[in-house]
């Protein structure tokens, strides 16, 4: 007996010593003045929600270039960049509706329900100040209509303050705003937990992953963050200093959010690759834009 509690002892001994010399990364942002950087973004979603008996299915696909013109770079690392969306090809579908389709690149007039988005294309959305963890210092948006977009401040996944070993996590806390049905808004607690779970020639892998602190017992109110619980993994070039990939997916549901006989359905998948200096064309996404796994 003795004994045996000597080898658990020595190799809960050995387990911390390697943690303590276990490699960190330090995972930074880094920009150069004047330099542009366009990622391609994918958005599928299917939405199928059942009231009084009735189901309907909503389908989007959407394939855009997001676009950061840097500025300046400032001497604590902090990039000044101007954010734009440069193209988009979106295609939308509705239980009872034809297909609904808008390409930027290709379309001189939007179909209607389109006019906002067209709007919003190849002009300067807001002008930013990111420190090299990722968190915006300052925002000035360019257009009105993107007040209340982006109100929890990020840009793009929050990078810890000290170095990581993998394995080693961190987190990121913020609030939710939620309008209710009888008026109001109702704030919601939720914590992003990040891993360091791989890295390999360079690139980390970090796995996202979002929990809702605030207890939530209202189904309506349920339904309302579901499209917040997605996770994945993220890519990033640790020596470039920026992602240059990523994919969060989502697949869940909740019943009774109007009534005991209503449901609804989330199946959403988000995708991100970085592009090389020059823009891409937007190519037209398959007719089928998802299927339940």
């Amino acid at each position: 007996m003795f004994q045996k509690t000597l080898c658990t002892l020595a190799v809960l001994a050995a387990l911390s010593a390697s943690h303590a010399f276990a490699e960190k990364y330090t995972l930074r942002y880094k920009f150069r003045p004047g330099e542009t950087v366009r990622w391609e973004v994918t958005h599928r979603s299917k939405v199928r929600t059942t009231v009084s008996g009735t189901t309907q299915t909503a389908e989007t696909f959407s394939k855009s270039v997001k676009v950061w013109r840097v500025d300046k770079v400032l001497s604590d690392g902090s990039a000044v960049f101007e954010h734009s969306v440069e193209s988009v090809d979106m295609r939308q579908k509705l239980t009872g509706r034809g297909e609904v389709r808008y390409n930027s690149l290709t379309d001189k007039k939007p179909p209607k329900g389109f006019e906002h988005l067209a709007e919003s294309v190849g002009t300067p959305l807001s002008l930013i100040t990111m420190n090299k963890q990722g968190e915006v210092v300052k925002r000035e948006r360019k257009r009105k209509s993107m007040a209340t977009q982006n109100k929890e401040g990020q840009m793009t996944i929050p990078l810890p303050k000290e170095s990581v070993a993998v394995g080693e996590k961190w987190s990121f806390p913020y609030d939710v705003e939620v309008a209710l049905d009888s008026g109001g808004i109702k704030r919601i607690k939720t914590l992003q937990t990040f891993t360091l779970t791989a890295v390999k020639t360079g690139v980390a892998t970090i796995h996202v992953a979002t929990q809702i602190l605030s207890p939530v017992t209202d189904p309506a109110i349920e339904a309302k963050l579901i499209q917040r619980e997605s996770s994945g993994d993220v890519r990033f070039d640790i020596k470039k200093g920026r992602i240059i990939g990523q994919q969060m997916d989502l697949d869940k549901g909740v019943v009774g959010f109007r009534g005991e006989a209503s449901s609804m359905h989330y199946l959403t998948r988000f995708a991100e690759k970085l592009l090389p200096g020059q823009a891409a064309t937007v190519a037209s996404p398959p007719s089928r834009i998802l299927r339940r796994r």
